[in-house]
């Protein structure tokens, strides 16, 4: 069990030196810190709220030049305590080992870090010398003990903010949005492509985990991170032809280290990318005619279009050499060991979740004229009607059940299909439904038809056709151990609502048509894919795994980052026979049980300024068309809100034994 020797965090003062032992776990948050990786001590811990030291023999001077001088790095220049005072703060701490008047010295340097803690404009300058002010006011002899002491541990230092910790992919939001303010539009997009190459597909679909992480939120609205990646995306829209070629590889690797991707969803084109990025050749196998897997079927064309946008930014892969081979299922067309047969040292299963869940109530039927699940419901509309141009005929009264955003979008599109009513079924309330609450509010802008509290327990069907659903209305019951409230059925409240079609849009499950009779791939109790967390490997060696079939119906940025992992696994894998160790990643697990780094207020003064509002077809126009709802922004609409980014970096930094 790690044990803290001293320290200091949130002010409070922790000085066990005397003692024997002192357990970590008397801190809560910091568990996990015996080990940076295996047989590594972590020695000390540097953060924006403090220090931790675990074993003395650290070098306390080292370590914290270190971890100002990788702030100074970050510094945006704007105000002078941060942009020159990190810099002279840590010059003055690489001198103070020849300095013969160490204690004079001290003084400056604590002096100088009270200044620019106190008087920066932003988060970074105010956190970065925390740690070190606190180390010389409570243990400035370990400082000076440090002085004369050889050096020779190891470090690490971590630069972050709330919403990059919040996004999955890690994306370095504040960088591309300051790149935004200084009309440099070309190089936001560029971090944004360091990352994954669907930034305007993201930009249009993202669940913006890093908006809701915004410490802007304590002053007025969250940045506009989501539309500010759109914008940068759709201005520089032609960037990638210029930009991605197969003379963007560097060195390529040989042609026996062949890589296969099946599925062309987000997390098998992050894959594809980045291993081709890397100089692998690459194999893309589709089991449908068209490119994005549920990106492509399960997202209406009025929340992202095909091939303006999707199909375009997909096209990178074969811009980068790699092949796309589409009516390839796998278990129908190849196996597994088909593709090792054809030399493919590493594959990637990037299948998805396709298979829709039935509601499992008396009288569901899949033969039954009227009856469809979600996913095959968009696929339906999204092949005959939006790329045929067939006409397709849903009847006058839809019922779709679910609360999700598959829900919303099936209810969406059947508008637009010519349905008169739609009415959406959910078993609990408004404020508990999964779906975005934009999507939610535009669902009922454009008319459609609620009802909460409502569950199915029948459906009605004469002569082989839909002609009601059965529903019951459900109460709010006693709070769970986990705090939720149950909900159970109302006594005496069933009725029928009557209908044409109904399409349970309960979620999705992996189709295990791709496994053969010869096949041992591992699968859990849900059936999906299980890997290990930090590799996406499967149990069988050489085989990765990533997105939906892996994490059950999820987010675009969740496939997308998973697909990055995979890819850095498997160049791993393919160089040098294992999975080498990620600092970077270690260093996030790290703070994920630190209280949260953006609990700390806003102290800085901040001009109230609310959003950018983005510009939306009239509901009633939309819902009768699939054109897209939301509208760009203009340049002068991104640059102002890009200034409401705070640019709330954090450092952090661990010593360790070697």
């Amino acid at each position: 069990m790690t044990v803290i020797r001293y320290g200091v965090w949130e002010g409070e003062v922790i000085d066990n030196r005397d003692r024997r032992r002192f357990e970590i776990a008397d801190v809560p948050g910091f568990e996990d810190f015996d080990e940076f990786d295996p047989g590594n001590s972590v020695l000390a811990f540097f953060g924006g709220k403090g220090f931790f030291v675990f074993d003395e023999s650290a070098d306390m001077l080292e370590a914290v030049q270190k971890h100002i001088a990788r702030a100074a790095e970050e510094s945006c220049g704007k105000c002078t305590p941060c942009r020159v005072g990190l810099q002279v703060l840590s010059q003055k701490l690489m001198e103070l080992r020849q300095y013969p008047k160490k204690g004079k010295m001290l003084d400056d340097i604590q002096l100088l870090a009270d200044q620019i803690k106190e008087t920066s404009l932003c988060g970074l300058g105010q956190t970065a010398p925390v740690a070190l002010a606190a180390l010389l006011k409570h243990f400035s002899d370990e400082v000076l003990a440090s002085t004369s002491r050889p050096s020779g541990q190891g470090a690490a230092t971590y630069v972050t903010a709330p919403c990059i910790e919040a996004c999955p992919a890690k994306v370095r939001i504040p960088k591309y949005i300051d790149y935004i303010k200084e009309g440099k539009f070309t190089h936001s997009v560029g971090v944004v492509l360091q990352k994954y190459p669907m930034a305007a597909t993201c930009g249009r679909v993202c669940v913006r985990f890093c908006e809701l992480e915004c410490r802007r939120t304590q002053v007025d609205e969250a940045v506009g991170i989501k539309v500010l990646k759109r914008f940068v995306a759709d201005k520089e829209r032609y960037v990638t032809d210029s930009w991605f070629s197969k003379d963007l590889i560097a060195a390529k690797k040989p042609d026996d280290l062949k890589v296969a991707v099946i599925g062309t969803g987000p997390a098998g084109i992050s894959v594809a990318y980045h291993m081709l990025l890397r100089g692998y050749p690459v194999d893309v196998f589709e089991a449908m005619t068209e490119p994005g897997g549920m990106a492509a079927v399960g997202i209406p064309e009025y929340r992202l279009p095909k091939k303006e946008i999707l199909h375009k930014e997909i096209s990178i892969i074969e811009t980068l050499g790699g092949t796309i081979t589409y009516n390839q299922r796998m278990g129908h067309d190849f196996t597994l060991q088909d593709l090792k047969d054809r030399g493919y040292h590493a594959i990637f299963l990037g299948l998805g979740a396709h298979r829709g869940k039935t509601l499992g109530i008396p009288g569901e039927d899949r033969s039954v004229e009227g009856y469809i699940t979600g996913v095959k419901f968009l696929l339906y509309i999204n092949h005959y009607f939006i790329d045929i141009g067939l006409p397709v005929d849903l009847g006058e009264v839809m019922v779709v059940v679910g609360g999700g955003n598959v829900a919303m979008d099936c209810a969406r599109s059947a508008l637009r299909m010519g349905v008169k009513e739609v009415h959406l079924v959910y078993r609990r309330t408004k404020s508990e439904m999964p779906a975005d609450v934009e999507e939610v509010e535009a669902a009922e802008r454009e008319g459609v038809i609620f009802h909460f509290l409502s569950h199915p327990t029948r459906i009605l069907h004469e002569d082989g056709k839909v002609t009601g659903v059965e529903l019951i209305e459900m109460e709010i019951g006693e709070a769970d151990a986990s705090g939720r409230r149950g909900v159970h059925p109302k006594e005496g409240s069933a009725h029928v609502l009557e209908t044409n079609f109904i399409v349970p849009a309960i979620g999705q499950g992996v189709d295990h048509t791709f496994l053969t009779g010869s096949e041992t791939l591992e699968l859990d109790k849900w059936g999906l894919i299980p890997v290990d967390g930090s590799t996406m490997m499967t149990d069988i060696k050489g085989v990765f795994a990533g997105g939906d079939c892996v994490s059950g119906p999820a987010t675009l940025i969740e496939a997308m980052s998973q697909g990055e992992r995979a890819a850095e696994a498997m160049d791993d894998y393919l160089t040098y026979g294992k999975v080498k160790f990620n600092p970077e990643r270690r260093m996030s697990k790290l703070l994920e049980g630190i209280k949260k780094i953006n609990a700390d207020g806003v102290d800085v003064p901040v001009q109230h300024m609310y959003r950018v509002e983005i510009p939306e077809l009239d509901p009633e126009v939309r819902k009768r068309i699939f054109e897209e709802v939301e509208k760009p922004i203009s340049k002068e609409e991104a640059i102002r809100e890009a200034e409401r980014c705070m640019r709330c970096y954090r450092v952090y930094s661990v010593v360790t034994d070697k």
